[in-house]
């Protein structure tokens, strides 16, 4: 008896490990999943080899509109991942004139999001949305500089209360051709709340309040909602790390 219920404690352990690794789909692609089924479903009745091809595209949008849950630390302070995706760039930079945050420099942290990675953002701090601008623009690669600068983009200015404001700024690829932001100026938003998402490939950067340093490196993968990017109460140096 004793090893039946290790047997089916064993086969519930798989069952859950297999299921947990399916993700929902966020809302925003359901229309977009629907207009590929039926397409799929067309091509299937017109030329069979055509519906494979449809099949397999609207595969990958329901995987590209994936919503994982995620794990997001609470601690006061800390400054998490709003994008999934490869830390493109860490630089010291003047904030552009439309986030409103002065002439100070600040650290810049740069998330790639290429067209595989969750493309769902999250707030990487609490605290009230003071600013909310849509600037519409090009769509280079966005993981040149200039795409700061040049791109279609969302900017969120986050006041943190204690910890002075945060800059957050959607940024639209060479796909991308449309960002959704659900938070809006005046709304409170949690930290790893979901605040916007931007539709195949993109970038995301986020301003630290001056003086603060980032405690990830360019190269690292980061998780929205999870991956810790600075601690504004930490005195601690900016990190090195190397490539092995």
């Amino acid at each position: 008896m004793v090893r039946q219920e290790a047997n089916v404690s064993e086969h519930h352990g798989i069952l859950d490990t297999i299921f947990e690794s399916f993700s929902p789909v966020h809302p925003d692609g359901h229309k977009f999943i629907a207009i590929g089924a039926v397409v799929t479903l067309l091509f299937f009745l017109i030329y069979p080899p055509l519906g494979w091809i449809a099949a397999l595209i609207t595969a990958w949008v329901v995987y590209f509109f994936r919503d994982p849950q995620r794990v997001t630390p609470l601690r006061p302070g800390l400054v998490i991942s709003a994008a999934d995706g490869k830390i493109s760039s860490i630089e010291k930079v003047t904030p552009p004139a439309e986030l409103g945050l002065g002439s100070d420099e600040r650290v810049r942290i740069s998330t790639f999001l290429s067209i595989f990675d969750v493309h769902i953002n999250r707030a990487p701090v609490a605290g009230r949305i003071v600013r909310s601008l849509y600037v519409p623009g090009a769509f280079l690669n966005a993981a040149l500089d200039k795409a700061s600068e040049d791109n279609e983009r969302r900017i969120l200015v986050i006041d943190t209360a204690n910890y002075g404001e945060i800059g957050v700024v959607q940024i639209a690829g060479l796909v991308a051709r449309r960002i959704v932001t659900f938070s809006q100026m005046g709304d409170t938003v949690g930290v790893g709340q979901r605040f916007g998402l931007i539709r195949f490939g993109s970038r995301v950067d986020v301003y630290l309040p001056p003086g603060k340093v980032a405690l990830v490196s360019v190269g690292q993968r980061a998780v929205a909602g999870e991956t810790v990017l600075a601690d504004l109460q930490s005195v601690e140096p900016e990190r090195e790390a190397r490539l092995g």
